[in-house]
């Protein structure tokens, strides 16, 4: 009967769908006489987040690398050194990259390494099977499809189970599922009619049952027989044990077909130094192709091409024409090849790496709480957090603390403020409750409300000591503590507990018979129950939002309390409203008829239940409305308003209801008082088609289109979309496009100042995510959470942030930050992320322009050297110059910089808009530093030659040779380009100054040491006393200073009259106290 009892429940849940799985429970051979029945294959129940394994870590992880444009090419450079001969080593471009390749393989090593750690952590747990009548433990790893599982008291489900029985004698269990959806609060789901009188381990192993159900799917709102599966990642409450047999498992478990899978992210900032790179491949193929061209026309003349003193060889005289001009087209590519030097790559890295210890070391964010700091996943998306333009927050535990707090209720039109309870806790010798108004009370009507709240919810009671946070009861010495599907029903109970001395159970004076729970459900947005009293009388007690009582209710103070309720509303508490009416006996029996009708109906149960509670919930008498309060996580409300002061659009994605989550954006500010609404709900989409509300809504959103300042008295639109209406969206229409759709709710998003995503799957968030990320605009976004649910967005979305919240550490450790509350995402972006930008945007431009004042002297020489591939610099210079002559004074000024103080960034949100969209990084300001580095080479290389030529410049009358002109160019190079980042400094501690002064003293001391003694393990000194035979001249020294002063003169100039005439929304409000600091300020690297 069992096993025919499962099968017709399979079937009844299965029949529309063609692709089913068929289970055979405790892998029971099928019964004679079955269907034919294919063996179907299922994966093992082992969870994989890793990106790596042991075998394919070098050559994925080398391939990832090397996809990277610039480590390409700097190998393409190597293996070219490698190949001909060229004017240099190849250990110069050999080196950095090896090491490049090696620190980014060991990070993400480490990273990955992580990963198994935790998977293997999770694939070995304990389960208990049932094998034989007897209990057997095994790894979670081992678990197949169809095996019987036991599950104890607040265990994990170790994967999707079919609820079998339970050791509560009604069949029921509760469990928590914060980790999928992000409710902490207790949910019922009930056994098998068929089954749940198993009670043991022999009764179960005797089980002979089929069952049929879907594919996996990723909706975790539209499961199978969704009160009788159990889902991975739930935890078991208040239930000693139950049984199940897995349906689901390893990566097909619906919490698996949640994640999203682990991608390489990539900063806005990483991109554009990408772009850049290739227009500068492009100048360096120009300059090698130009000076290849030039060379074989200046050697069209024999006496040059081959002079008496330099005669070729017969081998080289009958070499091919056309592979000498490509030979020498690579090694002009290897000589110009420091324009892109991979130092910059190497700076960047330690740039991010050593800056994300900022964030790890702020004591700002660090929460006393919880004893939990920031941390740093990744560093690589530490500029990011400095272009976020949209934030997608989660609200359980994000926003909110989920912690309920009861705070007024209105009966009959009379206001009731309980005046004891503080922060949900009962104040010392205080009970009560206070009436605000001086009217008479309501007599029967009040004792109704408050019986009403006692009766009329789903909450379990557990005594137990060991509970964290017991509830005392009053008259009660024993520890008790309330569980409830929904956080509002304790709030409630306990409220009228503290207030009033009602008890939710075990009440002195009255007892009630529970008779039927018609129960909540999001489309109906109310719940009741029927009970009866001691003396016989039946009552239907109703509570539920506003929109759905009022309307079932023939008497009552309506006016009064729906103006309470609105007034409620707007302060963003959660409003019930409470109503009842009496059932003679007749009545009751055809109500209970009708509720049985409809339970044991096979076909279009959830239909039938459905309006035969339309029948029953009707002309009801309203009692009165309840306001309770889900405490926002302190300074949640600041942060939101200071986020979008910063021009960043703030999204609220969370599977909780629609009236739940729209209060709590009011609370946070997310809604204001005159937001117009906007809805694209499954209930408005009945009434009307989708494409109909769209379109209504996108003309609507029209009016509203054109960007205006945000003010409480200008009209402004907020959406309201939930997870149903959003599938229809991203659903491919019948023609086989879904982008109309897509375009016309984007449309309607982008004229609306907020946007509220309720009842969301996971999946869904992230769809919600990319469908932003993807579309015209690509903006940079942000996604924010605390629990499982949260991960897939937190993937999906450029810069993904967990909160280190009660809901475990899953997001946090998916992600590629981690704060501790909510709050800390305003320093994180509005400092930390503004002075990140800042810093390597500077270090970017600064690398290209230093590099183009190294090389393009080279380019102009070979004019002068008759395009022979001859340096102007001597080696060490060429190893020296990106290593350690220029190198340490960036990397300290993009460690430190801030060009406006911390308080300032804190004090001015909207001081971050200005560098959106990657403001420092566009084509006019990366133009400009390009033609400065040009300008300057021109004055270096022009400047030293008109002054040596002709001219007698030493004492002795001697005149300077081409290693001390490139030395004299040198100099003038390393001054200038040290001396404009010190002018570009804007905030000076002991450090910038040791750096900066220290490289010039270093580069001195090392030239007089490099070319004033004779080094032994050279073979040949080309240098010897060149340095020192330079510094001795009078003109050189004279030239020298001319020639920095020149260089450095219409940046300056630049500078000032920008300043002056178009200043920068960070120069209008820095006010610099010393003149040095005003000096500095006039040399800020951007201009309005």
């Amino acid at each position: 009967a069992a096993g025919r009892g499962v099968g017709r429940w399979g079937r009844a849940r299965t029949e529309n769908w063609v692709d089913s799985r068929t289970i055979y429970v405790g892998h029971r051979e099928p019964p004679p006489g079955a269907e034919a029945y294919i063996l179907q294959r299922h994966p093992d129940n082992r969870i994989v987040s890793s990106k790596y394994t042991f075998w394919n870590f070098i050559p994925k992880n080398l391939f990832e690398q090397f996809r990277r444009i610039a480590n390409f090419y700097f190998l393409i450079i190597f293996l070219v050194q490698l190949i001909i001969d060229t004017p240099t080593s190849p250990v110069t471009s050999g080196l950095p990259l090896f090491f490049v390749i090696t620190v980014t393989a060991i990070k993400q090593g480490y990273e990955d390494w992580l990963r198994h750690k935790a998977d293997n952590a999770m694939n070995q747990c304990p389960v208990h099977f049932i094998q034989h009548g007897k209990l057997v433990r095994k790894q979670s790893r081992r678990l197949r499809v169809g095996d019987i599982v036991m599950v104890k008291e607040d265990e994990t489900f170790p994967c999707d189970l079919i609820f079998l029985s339970s050791s509560r004698a009604d069949g029921t269990c509760h469990v928590t599922t914060a980790s999928l959806d992000g409710e902490s609060s207790h949910k019922t789901h009930y056994a098998v009619q068929d089954t749940k009188g198993f009670h043991t381990e022999e009764d179960i192993d005797g089980l002979h049952a089929t069952i049929e159900c879907e594919q996996p799917q990723p909706d975790l709102y539209k499961p199978l027989g969704s009160e009788n599966l159990l889902l991975r990642g739930a935890t078991l409450k208040n239930t000693e044990k139950i049984f199940g047999v897995a349906v689901y498992t390893g990566m097909e478990t619906k919490m698996a077909l949640n994640y999203q899978s682990k991608s390489q992210k990539r900063s806005a900032v990483e991109k554009s130094m990408n772009v850049f790179l290739i227009v500068y491949l492009c100048i360096l193929v120009s300059k090698a192709l130009i000076n290849t061209v030039l060379k074989y026309v200046w050697q069209s003349e024999p006496f040059r091409d081959e002079p008496w003193y330099n005669q070729k060889t017969e081998s080289e005289r009958q070499r091919n024409l056309f592979l000498r001009a490509f030979t020498d087209f690579l090694a002009f590519m290897v000589l110009f090849n420091y324009i892109i030097p991979v130092s910059m790559y190497v700076t960047v890295e330690m740039q991010k790496f050593l800056g994300s210890y900022f964030i790890t070391w702020d004591e700002e964010m660090f929460d006393e709480d919880s004893g939990e700091g920031p941390l740093v996943n990744t560093s690589d998306l530490n500029e990011e957090l400095g272009q976020v333009e949209y934030v997608f927050t989660d609200k359980t535990g994000t926003l909110t603390e989920n912690n309920m707090e009861f705070k007024e209720c209105c009966i009959e039109g009379h206001v009731y403020v309980p005046h004891a309870v503080c922060n949900g806790q009962v104040l010392p010798g205080a009970s009560g409750i206070d009436m605000i108004d001086s009217s008479p009370g309501a007599g029967e009507r009040e004792e109704l409300f408050f019986r009403a709240l006692c009766l009329c919810h789903t909450i379990q009671v557990k005594d137990d000591d060991d509970v964290d946070g017991p509830r005392k009861s009053p008259d009660s010495g024993k520890s008790c503590v309330y569980i409830s599907s929904s956080p509002d029903e304790v709030a409630l109970v306990e409220g009228v507990q503290r207030c009033m001395g009602f008890k939710a159970i075990g009440d002195l004076f009255f007892r009630f018979e529970l008779l039927e729970i018609l129960s909540f459900d999001s489309v109906r947005r109310r719940m009741s129950v029927i009970v009866k009293s001691a003396t016989g009388e039946i009552y239907l007690f109703c509570k539920g939002a506003d929109s759905s009582i009022f309307p079932r209710v023939i008497e009552g103070k309506v006016d009064q309390i729906r103006a309470r309720v609105e007034r409620n509303a707007v302060e963003g508490l959660r409003t019930l409203c409470v109503a009842y009416k009496r059932l003679v006996p007749e009545e009751y029996e055809s109500v209970c008829a009708l509720l049985q009708a409809a339970k044991v109906a096979l076909q279009d149960r959830e239909r039938k239940l459905a309006e035969a509670y339309e029948h029953i919930e009707k002309d009801l008498i309203l009692l009165g409305a309840t306001a309770v309060e889900d405490r926002l996580q302190e300074k949640a409300a600041d942060t939101i308003e200071a986020l979008q002061k910063a021009g960043i659009k703030v999204w609220v994605l969370t599977g909780d209801k629609m009236e739940t989550a729209a209060a709590t954006c009011y609370a946070c500010r997310l809604f204001r008082r005159s937001t117009q609404l906007l809805e694209l709900t499954t209930k408005r989409i009945e009434e009307q088609s989708l494409h109909d509300v769209l379109f209504e809504l996108s003309k609507t959103g029209v009016l509203c289109s054109a960007p205006r300042p945000l003010s409480a008295d200008m009209q402004d639109y907020g959406l309201i979309i939930d997870g149903a209406a959003l599938s229809l969206i991203m659903k491919p229409r019948e023609d086989g496009s879904c982008g109309n759709y897509r375009e016309l709710f984007l449309e309607i998003c982008r004229n609306c100042s907020a946007v509220l995503c309720c009842r969301m799957a996971p999946l869904q968030k992230a769809q919600i995510v990319k469908l932003i990320k993807l579309s015209k605009e690509h903006p940079i976004t942000l996604a924010i959470g605390d629990g499982a649910n949260d991960v897939s967005m937190i993937l999906e979305a450029h810069v993904g942030i967990g909160v280190i919240g009660k809901e475990g550490r899953q997001a946090a450790r998916n992600s590629d930050y981690a704060v501790p509350k909510f709050k800390h995402l305003k320093k994180m972006l509005l400092v930390h992320g503004h002075l990140y930008y800042i810093r390597i945007s500077e270090l970017v431009q600064y690398f290209f322009y230093k590099n183009v004042c190294f090389i393009f002297p080279q380019f102009l020489y070979q004019f002068f050297c008759g395009f022979s591939q001859q340096t102007l610099y001597d080696t060490a210079y060429l190893t020296l110059y990106n290593i350690s002559f220029t190198s340490l004074p960036i990397l300290l000024y993009s460690l430190m910089e801030q060009h406006v103080s911390i308080d300032t960034l804190r004090r001015d949100p909207s001081l971050y808009r200005y560098i959106a969209k990657n403001a420092l990084l566009r084509w006019r300001v990366f133009v400009y530093w390009t033609f400065l580095g040009v300008f300057d080479a021109l004055v270096f290389f022009f400047g030293a030659y008109f002054m040596f030529e002709n001219t007698t410049v030493t004492s002795n009358g001697q005149i300077f040779g081409n290693w001390t002109f490139g030395t004299l160019v040198f100099t003038v190079m390393v001054f200038t380009v040290t001396l404009k980042l010190a002018l570009d400094t804007h905030y000076w501690t002991w450090i910038n100054h040791f750096v900066i002064w220290g490289s010039l003293l270093f580069y001195v001391v090392f030239s007089l040491l490099w070319g004033g003694i004779i080094w032994p393990f050279l073979s040949y000194q080309r240098m010897y006393y060149v340095f020192i035979q330079l510094l001795s001249s009078g003109p050189a020294w004279l030239v020298i200073v001319l020639l920095i002063t020149v260089s450095l003169l219409p940046d300056v100039l630049k500078k000032v009259v920008c300043r002056q005439l178009w200043p920068s929304a960070t120069e209008r409000v820095s006010s610099p106290r010393g003149p040095w600091q005003r000096l500095c300020a006039r040399t800020h690297i951007v201009c309005s």
